[in-house]
């Protein structure tokens, strides 16, 4: 299993900038793509921010020239620990919601690995307001 760990949500004024980080650990042989998803009141989740497991960053339409996202695939254990980070600047008030981490990965299965899974942190809020 994966286990994700969001931290970096709160209050930010409009204008203001929010960093969320995600950490990602468990049994992973590779990790794939890692993502930032979010959802606000009265729509469904959308994407936010991707990136490869080559580095190459996506970002949604809304969110181009606000958002950074960024990877780090440091390893400090036998299970390893991946984390991505969502760096937001000139926040709105319409960015208000609850985002969630989203990492693609394969396990180790004692001497095999499994196919691509996906697995969801659970959320973290965001409030823009004054």
């Amino acid at each position: 299993q994966v286990q994700l760990v969001e931290t970096g949500g709160g209050l930010a004024q409009p204008g203001g900038s929010l960093t969320l980080s995600c950490a990602a650990s468990g049994n992973i042989a590779e990790m794939y793509g890692m993502s930032w998803y979010r959802q606000v009141p009265g729509t469904q989740r959308e994407l936010v921010a991707t990136i490869s497991s080559l580095g190459v960053p996506k970002y949604a339409d809304f969110a181009e020239g606000r958002v950074t996202i960024s990877r780090d695939n440091g390893r400090y254990s036998d299970n390893g620990r991946y984390t991505v980070d969502l760096q937001m600047s000139w926040l709105k008030p319409e960015d208000t919601g609850v985002y969630f981490c989203k990492v693609v990965a394969a396990l180790r299965l004692g001497p095999k690995i499994s196919g691509p899974i996906d697995y969801w942190g659970q959320g973290t809020q965001i409030t823009v307001s004054s």
